[in-house]
């Protein structure tokens, strides 16, 4: 049986990698874009290779996908995080955590991700062409794989070539009959030009609670000021799980911060009057609440109307009420976004409605499996897409040699 593996990237290996070790009596050709495989793997995690995130409850791993929860829910019952350490132990590479969970090779090297998946291939026999695109994809009771350089017969394939961050990127499997869902950025920083706020650039707070004004969509945890807006993980998890909504917003949108991480007014009031009540003769701006960088907490009280240089004994009633509102409902306003760092993921992919989550094979066209983000699945930063890289990739190289 020929099978053929469309994508170089580690979805795209992974399924290669365990169709061969699965039953090696098939042929498994893997066909790349490219002349760089792996490029993403490359340059993941600043060069680091954030392989998966230590989180081992299926349940919780999958609510870390805004796109694919309950789908994952499932194919995480057969590949998850413990089957990834795992199999990269089996093949060389040891795996450290790091404080936040996210989890790299003990080397700090994404190239010994590379050479691992490199390695495993060459092992198990997989045949690789790179700077080979697929331009077009014949579907019935065999397949016929077209390139610029010939036309290739198969009797099953897996398509693992990534997201894309434009509709056209899918052009050749819709005209293949397959369903997709358009795609738009995720995975993105909020830009806000013109807020005052920037000049704090290089300012990180922990935890903050960002709001997506008019939605329930929320994120916490820490936050970063850059000299363009919100970055960190809040930012970056507001921007998975409002990806589609800020795309129908034209990222023109206001976002409510809470810089307490959640605390109620009441709260707030005490916190503050605990903190200012005893020391009546100190300026407010040396008397910083909830851990607040002091260049952040002076620049909050002007933004509430409070002279920084106010003494705590002057502070009034009315005072602390525009204190609290600005520490839990700080609104600003996004104008854009920006793409964070090499972490580009999109939201959209191959409609999930028709996939297998046991086999990811589709339900309309048997013999046709799917591997990675050319699905409609991504999630939030710290090891989570490459997980379900590692997962639908393994699922689908193994069910396609035994359906």
């Amino acid at each position: 049986m020929q099978i053929v593996v469309i994508g170089g990237g580690a979805a795209g290996y992974f399924a290669a990698i365990h169709a061969r070790c699965t039953d090696p009596a098939h042929d498994v050709l893997l066909l790349e874009r490219t002349r760089k495989p792996l490029a993403k793997v490359r340059i993941s995690g600043g060069g680091r290779c954030n392989v998966t995130h230590s989180c081992w409850d299926i349940r919780r791993l999958a609510e870390n996908y805004p796109r694919g929860e309950r789908f994952l829910r499932n194919a995480f019952g057969r590949f998850a995080v413990a089957d990834t350490v795992a199999w990269f132990k089996e093949n060389g590479v040891l795996l450290k955590t790091g404080p936040d969970g996210r989890m790299f090779p003990t080397t700090d090297r994404s190239e010994t991700i590379v050479q691992a998946l490199q390695n495993a291939a060459q092992r198990a026999g997989v045949k690789i062409h790179i700077g080979e695109p697929v331009e077009e994809l014949q579907v019935a009771r065999t397949f016929e794989v077209r390139t610029p350089y010939r036309s290739l017969l198969a009797d099953r394939v897996i398509i693992a070539t990534g997201g894309s961050p434009k509709p056209e990127g899918f052009d050749w499997l819709t005209r293949s009959g397959i369903a997709v869902v358009p795609p738009v950025p995720s995975l993105f920083t909020l830009n806000m030009p013109g807020d005052p706020i920037v000049a704090l650039k290089g300012v990180t707070v922990d935890p903050v609670r960002l709001v997506l004004a008019g939605t329930r969509i929320e994120a916490t945890g820490p936050l970063l000021i850059t000299h363009w807006g919100f970055s960190g993980p809040a930012a970056l998890r507001l921007s998975a799980w409002g990806a589609r909504t800020m795309h129908e917003m034209g990222y023109d949108a206001t976002v409510r911060v809470d810089w307490t991480g959640g605390r109620t007014v009441r709260a707030v009031h005490e916190v503050l009057e605990r903190a200012h009540g005893p020391s009546p003769d100190k300026e407010l701006h040396n008397r910083p609440v909830f851990g607040l960088p002091s260049r952040l907490w002076s620049h909050l009280l002007e933004r509430a109307g409070v002279r920084p240089d106010k003494r705590c004994g002057d502070l009034g009633k009315h005072d602390r009420h525009r204190i609290t509102e600005v520490l839990i409902n700080d609104r600003r306003s996004m104008r854009g976004k920006t793409t964070f760092k090499e972490e580009f993921v999109t939201a959209g992919g191959v409609d999930l409605k028709d996939i297998d989550p046991q086999t990811m094979m589709s339900r309309t066209f048997p013999g046709l499996h799917f591997a990675g983000e050319v699905l409609d699945i991504d999630g939030i930063t710290g090891g989570f897409n490459f997980q379900a890289a590692w997962t639908t990739g393994a699922i689908a190289g193994h069910a396609v040699v035994r359906p």
